[in-house]
């Protein structure tokens, strides 16, 4: 790719440079635009002469913009290239099939048919037939032994299909995935100036000489020149790494770069570069779209081979290091120091993001099990055959090794490994993976139209295990559609909007003045679309309630628009979350200054010392006069609903000469309150509704907005968040900052533990208090799930709490596009019912995969065990290796298509969250699969060895080898498919309901899929014949085999009804790994994986274990070490013996410190083997911390080892861990074991449980 880009590039230059139609030539611009700031204004200055020349050499206008007339468009297309970034090839359809071929299994079925098609050629001379025993003997026909080759083609053949099918399923895969980016990318949108009029577009028609207008929160699509700006900051870090802010001026630094994110303020731009040359369109370039991956994985791939060696070389100070560099990433930062946020947050990103999705994650280890069990079952079936086989011929018979008779025995042995094989090949469930994709990618799609656009596959899987919401108000709960319903003016609290006349003119032309100019220039109330509709508002809905209500009051705010612009505005202060309020300065005709503010009315009226009166004077405001307007109208209007927002003014005489406009404190003091207007924001009428159903499903929902706590509280109320009569608590930010900081002001994580489970709605809050929260969720372990919170945000600083949380919703309409950015799925109507959609089609992924999950299990069980059995009992086994294969087909890829499409219904909100570690398979799933499974064998083994008396047919039985198919085998093959079918139907349930067929209608792909497999069946019995091994079967016995078949759900019926409780023996299988289990030394390998592949991890246990070792062994020697203080060795032991038989918490005497050192080493020692099977004995510290069992008193001082810098280290990081009793009281609270205890500690701790004074670790640590 990188090459047709360059290439491109030169190509649009030459045309160009022959063009000589523009003033600048796209090698002028790039380089322009490589230059930044103090260089970049010099070159502007040289070559253009300034901004405008450059616009005029562009042929644009900076007040106009383009004329926007097609051939223009198109013109500026050729010649500077067009906004996109050439996207990678996709892989074609002939590399995925190349792909599916290296299935291991399909390998070796290919390489066995090839075998036995060239020996099928292969005919003994006729008189020695007799020699080479009864089983190569005893062809009647002789053309039917001519037919010996057709096996071996049927399996190549139905290897081909299986292959073609695989292959078929990814490329539609591929192709929806480039369609939802497709549909991403047509989602975005930016404002620009064409023609005088301001339009939205998508983002790749923009083209180089557009006017672009930028405001906070946008994602920059093009290079760019400032040619006004207001306040603007940038952040840059996308290109630059720099984490600060930059503040971009037409004086000092105007170049505008895409990819960077508008932070601050607003302004116009003139488009310079767009697509490939623009600066993040170059980077692209350079990484060539991803072609040099492979020499990366190399790469990585070497590395990880010298890490491998550096550990088994095992010297003392690489371990020293590892352990140095894992005990920083393991202990936290402090909050409070911006680099330690961002630190942390880099390295806790490291460790969780890696895991794939719980359901993948549990999936791959499932599959990897069965596998096994797979190779295994397989292993022995082609022994037990070959074995049986010889002892026969040799033995029995007594038959020498005849030279002529080799060929024979080889095909045999050949067919009992093609049958060895087929077990295998049904044994894998490859359909596993394909139904996760398939069912996830069907629900993407759907859910398209339920307004979820999903950026990231696994967030639909997560949503459906979300615990709590926490949902911002505006525009989520509510419709987003503001109007000022009440007013405080002139002295007098107005119920409805007052008429014009009531109020004194000089403070209405005021009010209607400082609503204009303050309010954004890209705010504005457009007429309706449709003729009796709402009047459509555009921009910041707030300010767009204001510019209603100056509307109302019959003035047009445009007008005064007119004579004012945009560019004649002194000095803008644009709204963020610090301030909570906006200002703009005007310099007046005498030389005075006057600001007009507006913002959150008890923030604003803290700073106002007048008031207008009623005549439209201003009179003094004290302190005493605003608590009583708190209390008589800004409380009121609260309690009702409505968001306050006061308006004031101040003037600047000239006489003091000109203000510090960049010491904000003293611009924003001293204001003259004109009015406090009430904003109505309706609450969406289909909210209570979705919320309860929230509530109903196990699902808390939590508000957190920046209003007022009345409003947000009325809000709440009317949304059904809070009950009447509930104990529940609301708070304000600050309040709720004081109860979760120490004295030291750091976050401790108890202290969030005693409030978010009663916390409801968080007002006045600011974005960091939303990831405080969402933080201290997600790392609490009070429940006993981990919580799985999923977040709404729509403004640029909910970025941060998008992204930290489990799912992050962005809001489609308001949302900003650096919020998009940072989510996991975009709400397209902005609507909480939507999310509501989402946990529901997260929930049906997960069913889907269990309904999958419990009809390939039934399957696989029966196909191997009739297989195994059958071999072992008739030397052949009753399924033949192409049944087999068509078997795997519709189970595998057909089946995992039908059930994974099931569309979703109500009762899926009717549970609980299944949580991160309930198994995927249940113990109702395990009952269904086992009885399923006895049902099926019974009819086999019935027909197998009773069919033939039953029909009164010849026995398919002790068949010599190239025999032709019979109806008894036949039979066996139809009922065991048919019974299959039904079963199909069966697995549409999983909670054991009794009615199957509800809604079966509504999947149409299900019926189809199961009415086609039944044609397909008819056609391979009546017309298959050798291939398949089939015979064609009368009418009578397609009736019965299909009455066996239909027994499986009348048996169905018969499962359902016995209780679960009462079985008892039944196990759960696939949990998922907890990130408990995965052992220390292999999470520092998998730093390097992208992420962490469960199936290796099962094949790499034997490789840890060495390293376990290697470490034991260092660990004995601290032991030794500890020992040269010279305490007593039978004491620890007889302690060490005395603890692993309590294993509760006792409380056990220990005399020094030593001893334990030396019960950890042993500890460590022991848990080798325990740390495999289950979580909770992780190595030594993890115990120290879960379970203390030791009261150290001791009677040696303790030493803080390290100034006590901050507690925050402390932040529990290892989930569900008990947290440890405080024991004896020590001056040192940190718990960097780490440094001191380093040659100590077999692993470093992991755990950050926070360490009382005195918890067994701290004064182990403290006493060293």
């Amino acid at each position: 790719m990188a090459n047709n880009s360059y290439s491109g590039v030169k190509n649009s230059m030459v045309e160009a440079n022959h063009d000589g139609e523009f003033g600048c030539t796209l090698k002028e611009l790039r380089s322009l635009m490589e230059l930044r700031g103090a260089e970049a204004l010099t070159k502007i200055g040289e070559s253009y002469g300034d901004i405008q020349g450059l616009c005029n050499r562009l042929k644009t206008s900076a007040v106009d913009g383009l004329s926007g007339q097609p051939t223009d468009i198109e013109k500026r297309k050729t010649v500077f290239g067009q906004n996109l970034i050439p996207p990678k090839k996709p892989k074609t359809f002939l590399q995925l099939v190349w792909e599916a071929l290296q299935d291991v299994t399909l390998i070796i079925l290919e390489v066995a048919a090839i075998v036995s098609l060239g020996l099928s050629f292969y005919r003994p001379p006729d008189a020695e037939r007799d020699h080479c025993g009864k089983a190569a003997g005893g062809v009647e026909d002789e053309n039917e032994s001519e037919a010996g080759w057709i096996e071996g083609a049927a399996i190549l053949l139905s290897v081909i299909c299986v292959v073609l099918v695989t292959a078929f399923n990814d490329w539609s895969k591929e192709k929806q995935f480039r369609g939802l980016q497709s549909r991403i990318e047509q989602e975005q949108k930016f404002t620009v100036v064409r023609g005088g009029q301001v339009i939205q577009i998508p983002v790749a028609e923009i083209v180089v000489g557009d006017i672009a207008q930028i405001k906070y929160g946008d994602l920059l699509p093009a290079d760019g020149v400032l040619i006004q700006g207001n306040d603007l900051k940038i952040d840059e870090s996308s290109l630059t790494g720099e984490s600060d802010h930059v503040k971009k001026t037409q004086e000092k630094d105007p170049m505008l770069l895409s990819g960077t994110h508008v932070m601050e303020g607003s302004g116009k731009m003139v488009v310079t570069a767009v697509g490939v040359n623009s600066q993040t369109g170059i980077i692209f370039t350079l990484l060539g779209g991803g072609e040099d991956d492979e020499d990366d994985e190399e790469e990585k791939k070497k590395e990880k081979e010298e890490k491998k060696k550096q550990k088994k070389n095992g010297s003392v100070e690489n371990r020293k290091k590892a352990k140095a560099q894992d005990g920083a990433a393991m202990e936290m930062q402090p909050l409070n120091s911006d680099e330690g946020a961002d630190a942390e947050e880099k390295k806790k990103a490291n460790l969780p993001k890696k895991e794939k999705s719980v359901l993948q994650g549990k999936l791959t280890k499932l599959a990897v099990q069965i596998g096994k069990a797979g190779l295994v079952m397989s292993a022995i079936t082609v022994i037990i055959l070959v074995v049986l086989f010889v002892v026969d011929t040799f033995w029995i018979q007594n038959l020498p090794w005849v030279k002529d008779c080799t060929p024979i025995y080889i095909q045999f042995f050949v067919k009992f490994f093609i049958i060895g094989v087929t077990v295998l090949v049904v044994a894998v469930p490859e359909g596993l993976p394909l139904a996760v994709t398939i069912s996830l990618a069907y629900s993407v799609k759907k859910m398209m139209k339920d307004n979820n656009l999903v950026r990231h596959l696994d967030a639909c899987e997560t949503m459906g295990n979300a615990t709590a919401i926490c949902s911002d108000k505006t525009g989520t709960l509510t419709m987003n559609r503001m109007t000022v319903v009440q007013a405080y003016i002139a002295e007098k609290h107005y119920k409805k909007i007052p008429e014009p006349e009531n109020i004194p003119s000089s403070s209405l032309d005021m009010l209607i003045l400082g609503i204009a100019v303050n309010c954004a220039y890209t705010t504005k109330i457009m007429p309706p679309e449709k003729e009796g509709g709402l009047p459509r508002q555009v921009g910041n809905k707030t300010e767009c309630a204001l510019l209603g209500f100056s509307n109302d009051l019959k003035r047009d705010y445009q007008s005064i628009r007119n004579e004012i612009p945009e560019e004649k505005l002194y000095k803008v202060y644009t709204f963020n979350s610090v301030r909570k309020s906006m200002s703009t300065v005007l310099k007046m005709a005498d030389g005075s200054y006057r600001m007009f503010s507006k913002g959150a009315s008890e923030i604003l009226l803290k700073k106002c010392y007048k008031i207008l009166t009623a005549n439209g004077e201003p009179k003094v405001f004290r302190p005493r006069d605003r608590d009583d307007m708190v209390k008589k109208v800004i409380e009121p209007m609260a309690s009702e609903g409505l968001r306050t927002i006061c308006l004031a003014y101040r003037d600047f005489s000239t006489a003091d000469g000109e203000p510090d406009w960049d010491n904000e404190n003293d611009i924003l003091t001293g204001l003259t309150c004109i009015c406090v207007v009430g904003i109505e924001d309706p609450v969406r009428p289909e909210v209570p509704d979705a919320i309860r159903k929230c509530q109903r499903a196990g699902i808390t929902v939590r508000m957190v907005t920046g209003d007022n706590i009345n409003t947000a509280r009325a809000i709440a109320t009317k949304c059904g968040i809070l009950q009447p009569g509930d104990d529940f608590l609301c708070l304000e930010g600050k309040e709720f900052n004081r109860r979760i900081r120490n004295e030291k002001g750091e976050i401790e994580q108890e202290r969030i533990d005693k409030i978010w489970p009663k916390l409801r709605v968080l007002a006045r809050s600011s974005p960091t208090d939303k990831h405080t929260l969402v933080k201290g969720i997600i790392d609490s372990t009070v429940a006993e799930q981990r919580q799985v919170v999923a977040v709404t945000g729509d403004g640029t600083n909910d970025g941060p709490a998008l992204k930290k949380a489990d799912v992050g919703f962005a809001m489609g309409i308001a949302g900003t596009d650096v919020a998009k950015e940072a989510s996991d799925i975009i709400l397209t109507d902005d609507n909480f019912s939507s999310i509501v959609k989402a946990v529901m089609w997260g929930r049906n992924v997960y069913d889907s995969i269990s309904k999958f999950l419990q009809f390939q299990l039934t399957v696989n069980v029966v196909a191997v065990i009739v297989a195994f059995t059958g071999a072992c009992i008739t030397q052949d086994s009753p399924l033949k290796a192409v049944q087999m294969l068509w078997v795997n087909l519709i189970m595998d890829t057909f089946a995992s298509l039908a059930l994974a499409t099931e569309p979703p219904t109500e009762s899926l909100l009717l549970r609980k969250p299944y949580g991160r570690n309930k198994p995927l398979i249940s113990r109702t799933m395990m009952k269904n699969i086992l009885g399923q499974g006895v049902y099926q064998l019974i009819i086999i083994f019935t027909l197998l060895f009773a069919g033939e008396k039953l029909f009164d047919i010849d026995s398919g039985r002790d068949a010599p080898l190239h025999a032709p198919p019979s109806e008894h085998y036949t039979i066996v093959f139809n009922t065991f498919v048919l019974m299959q079918l039904f079963n199909e139907i069966n697995a549409r349930k999983i909670h054991g309901e009794r009615n199957v067929f509800e809604g079966i209608f509504n999947n149409m792909i299900f019926c189809s899929i199961v009415f086609g497999t039944f044609v397909i069946q008819i056609v391979i019995v009546q017309f298959g014949g050798k291939p398949f091994s089939c015979v064609a079967l009368s009418i009578d016995q397609w009736l019965w085999c299909t009455f066996l078949g239909f027994g499986s759900l009348l048996w169905g019926q018969v499962i359902s009804s016995i209780p679960t409780s009462r079985l008892k023996f039944l196990k759960t299988a696939g949990h998922g790994t907890q990130k408990e289990e995965i052992p220390d030394e292999e999470l520092e390998e998998l730093e390097d994986m992208d992420e962490i592949d469960h199936a290796e991890r099962e094949l790499r246990r034997g490789q840890i274990l060495w390293f376990r070792g290697l470490n034991r062994i260092q660990t004995q020697m601290d032991v030794v070490s500890a020992f040269q203080s010279g305490t007593s060795f039978q004491g620890a032991l007889r302690r060490q013996a005395s603890n692993s038989s309590q294993q509760q918490h006792d409380v056990t005497n220990v005399s020094s410190p030593t001893h334990i050192r030396v019960v950890n080493a042993f500890r460590s020692s022991i848990s080798l083997y325990e740390g495999l099977e289950k979580p909770e004995s992780r190595t030594s510290i993890h115990n120290f911390m879960t379970h203390p069992e030791f009261r150290i008193e001791d009677s040696e001082p303790h030493i803080p080892l390290i100034d006590d810098t901050d507690a925050e280290d402390d932040a529990p990081t290892k989930r569900n861990s008990a947290s440890p009793t405080p024991v004896s009281p020590s001056p040192n609270q940190n718990n960097n074991a780490v440094e001191s205890s380093n040659h100590l500690l077999p692993e470093p701790p992991k755990s950050g449980t926070p360490s009382a004074p005195g918890s067994p670790l701290h004064s182990l640590e403290t006493s060293l």
